[in-house]
């Protein structure tokens, strides 16, 4: 039942995309809570044939809820994951940055930009619309 629920919430509205990350395995520690953590997100993981690498199928808000994830651990081995996923990830657009905002309430301006990469105009759009609601 778990996966069922896991993969309603991956085929949302939202976009999906697809990332590879080369050598997975080899570059991570603990890889097995990081899978779990992943999926349970919602997020598709996949290994590519018997290669080395693996596939990530996420939306945007899946994207920034691993990177939060891995952000909040205190696993080194996992930042590199972090970094490549926010070097991939495309510009999220003003729902997208409603939606976290909403989901972290009380969220500053620096904060959403720190945490999204978005610029101060679109951080500041954001807030007032919420403080606002």
């Amino acid at each position: 039942m778990a996966k069922h629920s896991s993969s309603t919430r991956s085929s949302s509205t939202r976009s999906s995309s697809t990332i590879v990350l080369p050598s997975f395995l080899r570059k991570t520690m603990k890889a097995y809570a990081l899978k779990a953590a992943i999926r349970d997100i919602g997020c598709e993981l996949n290994r590519i044939g018997r290669s080395r690498n693996w596939r990530l199928t996420a939306n945007k808000i899946q994207l920034q809820e691993i990177i939060n994830f891995i952000e909040a651990n205190e696993e080194q081995s996992w930042l590199w994951l972090a970094k490549h996923l926010k070097n991939q990830q495309e510009t999220l657009t003003h729902d997208d940055l409603m939606f976290i905002a909403k989901q972290n309430s009380g969220i500053t301006v620096n904060q959403l930009i720190a945490k999204t990469d978005c610029t101060a105009a679109q951080a500041r759009r954001v807030i007032d619309e919420l403080e606002f609601l």
